[in-house]
């Protein structure tokens, strides 16, 4: 199965570029509001920001979001019924006007996009792993003038409409050559994620000099939970194109959207400069994980029923006898 891979550079508050209804799942992080490297983002896109930042803070936090709401708008209208969207947000912690207060971005979104008609499911603390000795903020050991520390973020899990149907034999057939094995099942569906963060410093940026991009496992497991084979994956906040990437990994297609046209060569450059080498071995380090799995089970005497003739490997349920790497 070949897959096409678009990248526009445009708002995503308008996404002329993509009919309605075609795209099957969302996965993304928008700009994080009141997060102070994405102020100038935020105000080039209303003035009225800026001048929020300093007077009314609330206020502030609201038009930041209010641009937000216009790409989940945008998301509602291009995804299909059955389709999901999943959205990494973190909340902020920011001192302004001498308070130091806490700013509930996933809340926002999710008040949000539950207007806009999308279902909330179960969503996902994704809680990232840190090697910081100090974990206070504040007045350290002294009491009443202490703050908890934020070390984890949201991955908000959203579908528009009722259960995606399957009524063709070879929908059916597609969605079980996209199955994934019963061990990543158990890691995959926890509400908890332990996954640790990525090198946010950029090289010769003219734009700015953190990425705030995701690791790759993060689209990767998303687009292999809530697409199958052969979908179409759309990330309004394309950044460096990792969502891009995972897509290709996963043999789905892929649509990105960039507001910020200088990262352009950046983003050429993330995703030409991949190896097939590299990208392969990837995908084998994932298949000899589960032999790996399988091995242990059965050296500790346990029963391993079935057998996936496309991988040649045992299997745990007759749901995953079909699966298909490529």
């Amino acid at each position: 199965m070949y897959t096409t891979h678009s990248i526009y550079f445009a708002s995503s508050e308008n996404m002329q570029c993509i009919n309605d209804a075609t795209v099957d799942l969302i996965v993304t992080s928008p700009p994080y509001p009141m997060i102070e490297m994405w102020d100038e983002l935020m105000a080039k896109q209303n003035p009225m920001i800026s001048n929020a930042l300093s007077g009314n803070p609330a206020f502030a936090f609201e038009l930041m979001h209010q641009e937000l709401d216009k790409v989940w708008a945008e998301c509602y209208r291009v995804i299909k019924d059955g389709g999901f969207m999943c959205v990494n947000i973190g909340d902020a912690t920011r001192t302004l006007n001498k308070e130091f207060q806490l700013f509930n971005n996933h809340t926002r979104i999710i008040e949000s996009c539950l207007k806009l008609g999308f279902i909330n499911l179960p969503n996902i603390i994704w809680r990232k792993q840190t090697n910081a000795p100090n974990k206070f903020m504040g007045s350290g050991m002294l009491p009443c003038g202490a703050y908890v520390t934020l070390e984890h973020e949201w991955i908000l899990i959203f579908r528009k409409g009722s259960k995606r149907e399957y009524k063709k034999d070879s929908e059916k057939a597609i969605r079980r050559k996209s199955s994934f094995f019963w061990e990543e099942r158990n890691v995959w569906f926890s509400d908890i994620w332990e996954i640790k963060g990525i090198k946010q410093k950029m090289n010769n940026s003219q734009t700015r000099e953190r990425n705030a991009s995701f690791p790759m496992e993060i689209p990767y497991r998303l687009i292999n939970m809530y697409s199958q084979q052969g979908d179409i994956v759309l990330d309004p906040f394309l950044g460096l194109g990792t969502t891009t990437i995972a897509a290709l990994l996963t043999n789905r297609n892929s649509i990105g959207l960039e507001i910020d046209e200088a990262l352009k060569p950046a983003i050429r450059d993330n995703i030409e400069s991949l190896q097939i080498n590299t990208l392969n071995a990837l995908i084998t380090e994932r298949y000899n994980k589960h032999l790996e799995f399988i091995k242990k089970r059965e050296e500790q005497g346990k029963e391993v029923k079935y057998e996936n003739a496309n991988l040649k490997c045992k299997v745990m349920t007759s749901q995953e006898v079909d699966i298909n790497l490529y």
